[in-house]
């Protein structure tokens, strides 16, 4: 009966994971440092090396199975891909039909997160403040070269997959976020929604080859070069902050296979230019609201995480 306790319990903190990644601005790695478990996490992510292949080639499943903690990463993967499937839908609808209030709930959460994520630099001096610009030339310049609307073939798939995991052994940045500036948000969210079971399974391999590559070299990076690669996120996050920009026009169109108009270059606006343009009302004061409710939630998720209230070490 214990034991059914504790795997529910993990089973659940992976269910809090996969909100987390749909939402940009919240790390799904953050939530696994929150609730315990992201040192088991990773030391379970790493544990796919040489001899573990040795193992799964012998086919000595069951060594295989305890060596990379086979129990636990089902039940926390198990638990994200039920949120990700489940709340794919709302946040596809939200998308189509109120996308002034989530793109200013992320900004929201986002802006909050930034303020987290600088306290993770252990010293205060001038070669902070240029790592961090170092990261925002690179976000800005990122965001500016990659169009709104990107490649949907295998290669681009598994790539977006392989850099979006990331965010799962990173606390900080998000792995919806990363889907955002690469182009592949949306796109990710209806095949979600949709079950296409090609791109999900495209996309989960390149999550798996980032697991296992990425893994090792952020636990290096984290390990040695803490400062240098928190305060290269920070900046970058920062350059990247206008790709969620809620008001928006989009200059250049393309058809899909579907015939619908989809945007391939978009420039950002303020609202009332919004207004004059797209003759739709900007909802300033909606938007507003909705940044005010992501920061606050946020805030309230880095409370939890403080007081340790799901750090229950005899359940993980």
């Amino acid at each position: 009966m214990k034991n059914n306790k504790k795997k529910f319990i993990l089973f659940l903190k992976g269910m809090i994971m996969g909100i987390a990644d749909i939402i940009p601005g919240i790390s799904g790695g953050t939530i696994a440092f929150i609730t315990n478990i992201y040192e088991d996490l990773i030391n379970s992510i790493n544990a796919f090396d040489l001899y573990s292949l040795r193992l799964l080639i012998k086919g000595k499943i069951k060594k295989f199975w305890i060596h990379i903690n086979g129990s636990f990463l089902f039940l926390i993967f198990f638990g994200i891909l039920t949120s990700l499937v489940t709340f794919s839908n709302i946040t596809s609808y939200l998308i189509t039909n109120h996308p002034i209030q989530l793109w200013s709930f992320f900004f929201g959460i986002i802006i909050i997160s930034l303020f987290e994520i600088y306290k993770k630099i252990k010293n205060n001096n001038f070669i902070k403040i240029f790592y961090i610009f170092m990261g925002f030339i690179i976000g800005y310049i990122v965001i500016e070269i990659i169009p709104s609307s990107t490649n949907n073939n295998f290669l681009f798939i598994f790539f977006s997959g392989s850099i979006a995991v990331s965010a799962m052994i990173l606390p900080g940045i998000s792995g919806s976020f990363i889907l955002l500036i690469l182009g592949k948000y949306e796109f990710m969210i209806n095949a979600l929604k949709n079950l296409n079971f090609f791109i999900l399974f495209t996309f989960g391999l390149g999550c798996l080859f980032g697991l296992i590559i990425f893994s090792k070299i952020i636990k290096y990076l984290l390990t040695k070069k803490n400062n240098f690669i928190i305060s290269i996120l920070i900046g970058f996050m920062i350059g990247s902050l206008n790709k969620i920009w809620p008001w928006k026009i989009t200059l250049i169109y393309k058809l899909n296979k579907k015939g619908i108009q989809t945007p391939i270059l978009q420039k950002n606006t303020s609202p009332f230019i919004f207004k004059k343009i797209i003759k739709k009302n900007p909802l300033i004061l909606e938007s507003i609201l909705y940044f005010i409710l992501g920061f606050f939630l946020m805030i309230i998720i880095l409370r939890i995480s403080k007081k340790k209230i799901l750090n229950n070490k005899n359940l993980t």
